[in-house]
């Protein structure tokens, strides 16, 4: 991928991804990386700081006589989930007109500014 995945917007995919539905680690990790180039080592310090800030919630179930560690997003992890959404909305518009070339540019000087000056325009 040519751009840089930084820690919030993985945080913010992470708990995207478990807004619906709890999931162990593996299987949130193809999650991500169906989108995103990441290595399970990678997610997993993700998923510790997430749930040590309280956002994410872990509990074990046995799957063919070995527990899955699965990972729940919690109303605080809800919240941040809203407060990325309304940042990546701002910041994908914001690149949108940037790539569009749809910049609305106000100038603060008068266009009158050779008449001001004594310049060519000075009738």
């Amino acid at each position: 991928m040519t751009y840089q995945v930084t820690a919030p917007l993985l945080d913010a995919c992470v708990l995207g991804i478990l807004e619906k539905e709890d999931f162990y680690g593996y299987t949130l990790t193809q999650k991500v990386q169906e989108v995103i180039d990441i290595s399970e080592s990678t997610l997993y310090p993700v998923l510790r700081r997430l749930q040590k800030e309280g956002e994410l919630t872990t509990y074990d179930s046995p799957v063919q006589g070995r527990n899955r560690r699965y990972y729940r997003i919690t109303e605080a992890g809800k919240d941040k989930l809203k407060f990325y959404r309304d940042e990546w909305k701002s910041y994908k518009d914001g690149i949108d007109r940037l790539l569009s070339g749809k910049i609305n540019v106000e100038f603060s000087f008068s266009a009158n500014i050779n008449k001001d000056k004594g310049g060519e325009d000075n009738e």
